[in-house]
């Protein structure tokens, strides 16, 4: 289930449907799907999706280069406000640090597969490092590594005046 109706959840018991995510995410290189147990909640003028995100991502070593596994397992508390939030609340909401509202503008479905897309992204550290003993000063000189369209610097001579 990657959308859940508005009008799902506010006709469910006691207005909290729970969904199961369990698939791989496109533009997430991942090692086999991303799951997220979710409960999404009607409260009034908002909804409020709370769960838990887990999976395993691919990512590459900033100082190494090396392909590595990055453990994922994080939760999610997100709120969709229901109307435009300018102009149709007029009472004050009280945010907790951290939180953001999610402007629906009218809109009668929540993207799920959107909503973990960006979580995702926004869990994977500025710094990915493979580990701690990562020594990857060592590895890029061993390597050799260079790019060949850096060549054409070599031959520079600059003269002072």
């Amino acid at each position: 289930m990657s959308v859940v109706s508005i009008e799902d959840i506010e006709n469910s018991a006691n207005k909290t449907i729970y969904c199961k995510f369990e698939e791989e995410i496109d533009g997430i290189n991942s090692a086999g799907p991303i799951t997220a147990d979710l409960e999404l909640k009607s409260l009034g003028d908002f909804i409020e999706v709370k769960g838990n995100v887990k999976g395993v991502l691919m990512l590459e070593c900033d100082l190494c280069l090396k392909e590595f596994e990055y453990k994922l397992d994080f939760d999610i508390d997100e709120t969709y406000a229901k109307n435009a939030l300018m102009e149709d609340y007029g009472q004050e909401t009280e945010l907790k640090e951290g939180q953001f509202i999610t402007d629906l503008n009218g809109e009668d479905k929540i993207d799920i597969y959107d909503l973990l897309y960006q979580s995702v992204i926004l869990n994977i550290p500025n710094k990915k490092v493979c580990g701690i003993n990562c020594n990857g000063d060592k590895f890029l000189k061993e390597e050799n590594l260079s790019d060949p369209r850096m060549d054409v610097f070599k031959n520079i001579k600059i003269e002072k005046s």
